[in-house]
């Protein structure tokens, strides 16, 4: 991780500079170019509801935007990013139980996940995919998420979450077992059957 931590150093230099040079305007357009997506997608991800995803990531880049100028440079300018937007994201969430506890509807208009399945699936088999990801765990359904649906290293993912290389490797492990297990509960483990789109 400490490989990924100065790459993300070393990437965001330019926006470093810019706010050293008293350019927070600049800073920000660079900032918005580079994470405006992972922000989004990141909201995605932690929340599984557009609506609310959108909401969390113009709320975060509010907030970014504000503290700015604050910006000390102690840790990875995308680490804090990312610590700001899981913020946003959990306050989200936690607003959400509060919802739901008083409004059952709440849950009937609960949005499918929104990573988007590979285009060789066919319809069918991104739904019974998707069902069984949704059975994963927060804490293994979110790395997945970023691994597989969204690319990123295992670095990222970490960054991202704001835990260690380690703890993501081990939870992307977990989740491929226990999606291997749900698959084979239902009968969806033969290989092929996901394969074949891609021929």
């Amino acid at each position: 991780m400490q490989s990924a931590v100065h790459d993300a150093v070393t990437r965001d230099r330019d926006i470093a500079e810019l706010l050293l040079a008293g350019r927070r305007d600049g800073a920000f357009d660079a900032l918005l170019q580079r994470y405006e997506g992972k922000i989004y997608r990141l909201c995605c991800v932690m929340l599984r509801n557009r609506a609310q995803a959108e909401d969390a990531a113009q709320e975060s880049l509010v907030r970014i935007w504000k503290a700015l100028e604050r910006y000390d440079g102690r840790a990875s300018l995308s680490s804090w990013i990312y610590a700001i937007t899981r913020n946003r994201c959990l306050t989200a969430l936690e607003r959400r139980r509060e919802m739901d506890s008083l409004s059952d509807d709440a849950v009937a208009t609960e949005v499918a996940m929104v990573a988007a399945p590979d285009e060789t699936f066919s319809a069918d088999q991104s739904g019974q995919l998707q069902e069984v990801i949704d059975l994963l765990p927060e804490r293994l359904r979110r790395p997945l998420l970023l691994y597989y649906f969204q690319q990123r290293s295992t670095s990222e993912v970490a960054l991202m979450l704001g835990c260690p290389e380690g703890t993501v490797k081990t939870h992307l492990s977990r989740a491929r077992t226990a999606l291997i297990e749900q698959l084979r509960r239902r009968g969806l483990d033969d290989p092929s059957m996901w394969l074949e789109g891609a021929r």
